[in-house]
């Protein structure tokens, strides 16, 4: 299993916001860049990046932010928030971030999925936020009436290999992940997961390895010190 630690961006400086409420904003760190160095210098190779003005209004406000970690850390970088359309697609991805990943746009427009994923293969991931077990939208300020396992098939079957998926109301919170909710994911689909959202201790990551999870992201628990990035790291090994 990976571990992906989180840098979500507003107005340049890298946040956390607890169960996706854009009023309880709490800012770590005006200098997200050295903050992604120190994800390799702690032994990093992946990085999840959130834009997340853009994920409420679809626009790229953090890109030369994002293109930066990428070029000053040689990490592989992910970056959602705010993708809806092929030109962004093309302009993160011509600037040489890794993966990129469709969210509001993935439940809006079918269409655009399917042709970003003929285009761009495994570069094109889907971000399901899940809360009562629907798909959450628009930086997570509305809630669709897809069912979020339904969801998930559908991209499957579009052919999506990577899915990940926070549930909200873990998010942030430092309550522990969903472990019922990988679990079913896990065994259900034939797709990569990366499990985000709730990921606060050890355990919690020696949990999501042990059922077979691709990928985990690692946030507020980082930011707090309450999980040590390098043992996370090589205890997900």
């Amino acid at each position: 299993m990976i571990i992906l630690p989180a840098i979500d961006l507003y107005e340049g400086k890298a946040v956390r916001l607890f169960k996706g409420n854009y009023a309880e904003m709490t800012v770590y760190s005006e200098d997200p860049l050295s903050v992604a160095q120190d994800f390799k210098r702690q032994g990093a190779t992946s990085i999840h990046l959130v834009d997340l003005e853009g994920a409420k209004n679809g626009t790229t406000p953090n890109f030369d932010i994002v293109c930066a970690i990428k070029q000053s850390t040689g990490l592989i970088c992910e970056i959602g928030g705010g993708i809806r359309s092929l030109d962004t697609v093309k302009k993160y991805i011509d600037n040489g971030i890794d993966r990129v990943i469709l969210g509001t746009s993935a439940v809006k427009d079918r269409a655009f999925v399917t042709e970003a994923v003929e285009q761009y293969g495994e570069k094109i991931a889907i971000g399901i936020d899940i809360k009562d077990n629907k798909v959450a939208i628009k930086g997570w300020t509305e809630v669709s009436d897809l069912d979020a396992f339904d969801f998930c098939e559908d991209m499957q079957n579009i052919g999506v290999k990577t899915i990940i998926c926070t549930d909200i109301s873990r998010d942030g919170a430092m309550q522990g992940t969903n472990r019922q909710l990988y679990k079913t994911l896990t065994d259900d689909l034939d797709i990569r997961i990366i499990a985000s959202g709730g990921v606060s201790s050890i355990e919690d990551v020696v949990a999501l390895r042990d059922l077979g999870v691709y990928g985990a992201i690692i946030g507020k628990a980082y930011y707090t010190g309450a999980v040590c990035l390098r043992d996370a790291i090589e205890v997900a090994k």
